[in-house]
């Protein structure tokens, strides 16, 4: 741990720093010194918990009770309540065989009208780092998503990055930046969309002559977001935006929700 705010991991000559007082997110990853995240408080890899993307003015139900979150992003509410928690670190371990792991949770509380704790575990090899997100229940039943939102440098000190993935449809988007509903052939980017995959999440960003980084999951929903100029985001989750109305999954005290994601690279 490389200070009281950071948790550090080591494999090899790839480091990983996990900030659990800024919402359990990713500060820093470097591969062989090479730093692949943007950096500032808002930025790194963040968790997106208990749902991801836009929930249409804030508002879900669950059954016929209607809930509304802060509206954090007018008229909606985005990317959960978990990036802006303090999580508490459990364990750690590892770091002796080319492989590291951290464990964190949270329990859910205000605004989230429901009670339950989110697990997130880090798993970290000199080729890939491994994350796990879950979600479970203290009592009643309620509609959840988990997902990741990191966001990787356009550039590492030569060509910007190339995206490759080949989505099965895109969900169209509305004015209002939430899926409409329809199904569409993929769109040229630039891209703040969802994507979707029924093979499972395999996304490969390439810095030519530098890195080949593969996001990879059994989920079948990606986000793609590359309007900024620094960095590209690229974000699998367990639904879609606005899912906990359209696609509601529920977290039920016998069957919890939980996905991993896992980012393998390679240098070129």
């Amino acid at each position: 741990m490389s200070s009281d705010k950071s948790v550090r991991l080591a494999a090899g000559d790839v480091e990983l720093t996990v900030r659990p007082d800024l919402g359990c997110r990713i500060e820093s990853l470097r591969i062989g010194g090479t730093e692949v995240l943007r950096q500032g408080e808002h930025y790194g890899s963040f968790p997106m918990v208990p749902w991801c993307g836009r929930i249409e003015h804030g508002e879900f139900r669950n059954g016929g009770t209607k809930y509304q979150m802060p509206l954090n992003s007018p008229p909606h509410a985005i990317h959960g309540t978990g990036r802006d928690t303090v999580w508490k670190r459990v364990r750690t371990g590892g770091g002796e065989s080319g492989h590291a792991e951290a464990h964190f949770t949270y329990d859910l509380a205000e605004p989230w009208p429901y009670t339950g704790r989110v697990t997130q575990i880090f798993e970290l090899s000199e080729s890939a780092l491994t994350l796990t997100m879950g979600v479970e229940t203290y009592g009643d039943s309620f509609p959840a998503q988990v997902g990741w939102h990191p966001w990787f440098l356009r550039n590492l000190g030569g060509e910007d990055v190339r995206l490759g993935f080949t989505p099965a449809w895109q969900e169209e988007r509305g004015d209002d930046h939430l899926p409409t509903g329809r199904r569409i052939d993929p769109l040229p980017g630039p891209w703040d969309d969802c994507f979707g995959m029924p093979d499972g999440v395999d996304v490969t960003l390439t810095w030519p002559e530098q890195l080949e980084l593969k996001v990879t999951s059994r989920s079948e929903w990606v986000v793609v977001y590359d309007e900024q100029e620094a960095a590209v985001c690229v974000e699998p989750q367990s639904g879609p935006p606005n899912g906990l109305n359209t696609l509601p999954r529920l977290v039920t005290p016998v069957d919890p929700l939980e996905l991993a994601t896992t980012w393998s690279w390679r240098r070129l």
